[in-house]
């Protein structure tokens, strides 16, 4: 009896350390995979500079995403790496949050303003057209607004959050997921040769990934790739959007448990609060911290290197969890309504971009 309760304790304090171990086999893949597009770009940058060649300048962003894509879709993810190679979503976050270290708060504050203008314009115009075009292609109501969601707010993160909130069936968030997920891979491809083509301003491009790109991941990959720059308004862009996602989630529950198709909410403020990013949190207190020089200038340059030490895991755990056969397995109806959508809502957003860098010269 006496060894019993002494064991309880021991067997308790090992679990979160078996819990760790668990994450390293998946952890060092995510880091092998980024490491190895690093070395895929620099090798090529060498390569070209010692024989004279003007070969294009692929980004270790793109490099890890297609080595990433590769493995998923050729000899998969083994079972061992899966719980590691999941913790691309926190690289991620510790990423941006890391990035605060970049932004004076005057800055953050100064594009804030605009791009929660532009925000605003962007919810609108994604829910009115994923909306209409869910209805034309008879999706089931949830499935639409899960949609609607995914491709206004933050893409996958908004459409997990949605379904718990209007009791969406599993298949519904399975349809939108697959589907927000398909049109971000691909817009990864198409947004910086479009930026390039347009001959965009690394503000302006930036500011466009934030608003049309749905995941956060995908938003700050296709910033990455057209230029270190952009890739910081893409995030700051970006996190606007996901600072809205409390208020959606909110408001679709209230309208479907007023339809009596979800349960009704009770502490407003608790829930928002419980929907609400908390990484945009930690980004806006890094920035402060910088813009009061807290930070010297080791210090800014040591959070600038960890940041992208974060993003290196995180592109490699982008073409990690693209599985394309699974994708395919969806169906194509949400596909439709993915691909039309996107593609109205990209086209919307370049021009509100272009206007606005031609009026606040962005």
């Amino acid at each position: 009896m006496a060894e019993g309760t002494l064991a309880l304790p021991q067997i308790e304090a090992a679990r979160p350390v078996q819990g760790l171990v668990r994450l390293v086999p998946g952890v060092l893949l995510l880091a092998a995979i980024g490491y190895l597009g690093k070395f895929i770009e620099q090798s090529i940058s060498t390569y070209s500079k010692a024989n004279h060649l003007h070969l294009p300048n692929i980004e270790y962003v793109l490099w890890a995403i297609l080595i990433g894509l590769a493995v998923s879709n050729t000899v998969g993810i083994p079972a061992v790496f899966q719980p590691g190679v999941a913790t691309y979503e926190f690289w991620l976050k510790a990423g941006i949050v890391l990035l605060g270290s970049r932004f004076l708060l005057g800055d953050v504050l100064k594009l804030g303003g605009l791009s929660l203008s532009l925000v605003v314009l962007e919810l609108a115009v994604a829910f009115t057209l994923m909306t209409l075009l869910g209805r034309w292609f008879k999706l089931r109501p949830k499935l639409t607004s899960l949609l609607a969601v995914g491709s206004s707010v933050c893409g996958v993160s908004a459409i997990i959050a949605t379904k718990g909130a209007i009791e969406a069936d599993d298949e519904d968030a399975s349809y939108a997921i697959a589907a927000i997920l398909a049109i971000g891979a691909i817009s990864l491809f198409t947004f910086p040769l479009i930026g390039h083509w347009l001959h965009m301003s690394d503000r302006a491009f930036g500011m466009w990934a934030g608003l049309a790109v749905d995941n956060t991941a995908e938003a700050t990959a296709a910033g990455a790739l057209y230029s270190d720059a952009a890739a910081k308004i893409a995030v700051l862009a970006k996190t606007t959007r996901n600072a809205m996602i409390g208020f959606v989630v909110l408001g679709y529950a209230i309208y479907y448990a007023s339809r009596g198709q979800a349960q009704g909410v009770g502490n407003k403020a608790a829930f928002l609060w419980q929907k609400f990013p908390k990484f945009v949190l930690g980004f806006l207190l890094i920035s402060v911290l910088a813009t009061a020089a807290i930070f010297n200038k080791g210090q800014l340059g040591s959070l600038a290197n960890l940041s992208r030490w974060a993003f290196l895991l995180t592109f490699a755990g982008v073409g990690l969890r693209t599985n394309i056969r699974e994708l395919k397995a969806q169906g194509l109806r949400p596909f439709a309504v993915g691909a039309i959508g996107e593609a109205a809502i990209a086209l919307v957003t370049l021009g509100m971009v272009l206007v606005a860098a031609e009026a606040f010269h962005l």
